[in-house]
Formats: C-alpha cells, sequence, structure tokens
C-alpha cells in the first residue's frame, strides 16, 4: 500500500546501502554482458524474463533499453516492458483520490501488471502476441496495446519501481522473473535526475522539486526496501 502524505519526507532518502549477503555486486557493463551472453545460449523455445528494479530517477529505463539494445545487436530477439504502462488512468487516480501521489504502489493496477507477466512467462513459438500498455510522458496516461511482446522474443526486459515489492497483489511479480536486478545510485545524481526529467516535460522547476522531494521520495523509500530481494545489485555510481 502508499504511504500517506503526511508521511513524506522533505530530504533525499538514502537508497544507497550494503547489499544484502548473498546478493552479487556487479558494474551495469558486467551485468549487461552477463544476461545477454546467458540469452544467446537459451533454445529456440525459451526465454529469459529479466527485471530491473529502483528507486524513481536511478536509471532504469536507461539501462534496460541498454540491456535490449545490446542482445539485438548479439542477435538475441528482445523487448522491454515497463511497468509504468500499469499506471491507473488519471481520471480513476482522482476518482480514487490518489492523483496527489501518482507512484505510488497502489496507483498502479498491480492485478493487471501480474496477470501480464504470467501471460509473457506462458508465452511459446506459435503461440499470439502478447500485447502491453506503455506510459506515454507526453500525455501522462497509459497507453493500450503500445508493447508488443513476439513469441519469438528471447529476453524480456522488465522495468519499474515495484518489481521487489513484498506487499499486496504485486507481491507476486518477483516470483515471475527469472532474474531481478536493482539498480544503486548516489541520491544526489538521483534527484537531480528526477527534476531535470520533470522539467524536460513542461513543468515548473520550483513545484518539481517539492514534488520530488513529496512524492518520489516516499516512493524511493519503498523501492530501496525491496534492494534485499534482489539477485543482483548493479552500481552506478
Amino acid at each position: 500500500m502508499g504511504v500517506r502524505a503526511d508521511e513524506a519526507t522533505a530530504a533525499p532518502v538514502n537508497t544507497s546501502v550494503p547489499a544484502a549477503a548473498g546478493v552479487t555486486v556487479l558494474d551495469a557493463d558486467a551485468a549487461v554482458r552477463r544476461v545477454v551472453a546467458s540469452a544467446e545460449w537459451l533454445p529456440a523455445d525459451d526465454r529469459v524474463v529479466l527485471g530491473i528494479a529502483g528507486p524513481p530517477g536511478a536509471g532504469k529505463s536507461t539501462l534496460a533499453e541498454r540491456v535490449v539494445d545490446e542482445a539485438r545487436a548479439a542477435g538475441v530477439a528482445s523487448v522491454l516492458v515497463p511497468m509504468d504502462g500499469f499506471h491507473l488512468v488519471q481520471s480513476e487516480l482522482e476518482r480514487l483520490g490518489r492523483a496527489d501521489r501518482k507512484g505510488a504502489p497502489d496507483t498502479f493496477d498491480a492485478p493487471a501488471f501480474v496477470a501480464a507477466l504470467r501471460r509473457v512467462r506462458e508465452q511459446r513459438p506459435g503461440t499470439p502476441t502478447v500485447h502491453l500498455p506503455l506510459f506515454d510522458r507526453a500525455i501522462e496516461e497509459p497507453v493500450a496495446g503500445a508493447v508488443p511482446v513476439e513469441p519469438e522474443d528471447r529476453l524480456v526486459v522488465v522495468e519499474g519501481n515495484y518489481l521487489l515489492h513484498d506487499d499486496g497483489p504485486g507481491a507476486d511479480v518477483r516470483g515471475l522473473l527469472d532474474e531481478s536486478w536493482y539498480l544503486d545510485l548516489t541520491d544526489d545524481v538521483r534527484v537531480a535526475r528526477l527534476v531535470a526529467r520533470h522539467v524536460a516535460f513542461g513543468k515548473d522547476p520550483a513545484a518539481t522539486r517539492d514534488w520530488v522531494l513529496r512524492s518520489d521520495e516516499r516512493d524511493a523509500r519503498l523501492v530501496a526496501a525491496g534492494r534485499g530481494r534482489a539477485d543482483v545489485v548493479v552500481r552506478l555510481g
């Protein structure tokens, strides 16, 4: 469940902490090489579902895109599935009274996300394409059917804040991933990235920083709690 507005933090949270015992720690280059090499050896009727988690602004989308690009360059059919596509639409968030904390766990359609991942896991050569939604930041809404997952895709890269969350319906996500990564980035760099991202889409810089420190950092606390459930911690700086 989401954190109440009165629990919001006024400063960046510390999401960079020592990795749990038994967790592999790699830099981004090593992590990408490792998963691409694994996918190259897969039989034609098998696939790897990789989950990339981390707090807002950690660079999940950037690294996920890199994995997909390098896998395709190596001849591995790959696709990127962002969890953000499973945001509830704005009108529903307003009806539920959750619009002011968009990005919290209960502002996603977690059951639909879990069901979609199950379909991806069950997909085999000769079965239909699985069409999944994509979040369009230009309109701040999910767009249905924008991500086609083909039965020939050998590597499916899923990225999102709450892939390692252990509460509510989203707790089933971790068990649907073959491998999970948690991205570790210093908080000052991460917060600066978040502010720049919002401003790039036309938002006021002062209001944006307030939103980041109030809403995004509240979510960052929840995401960081799942770090110990990752298979690999990827150090980004």
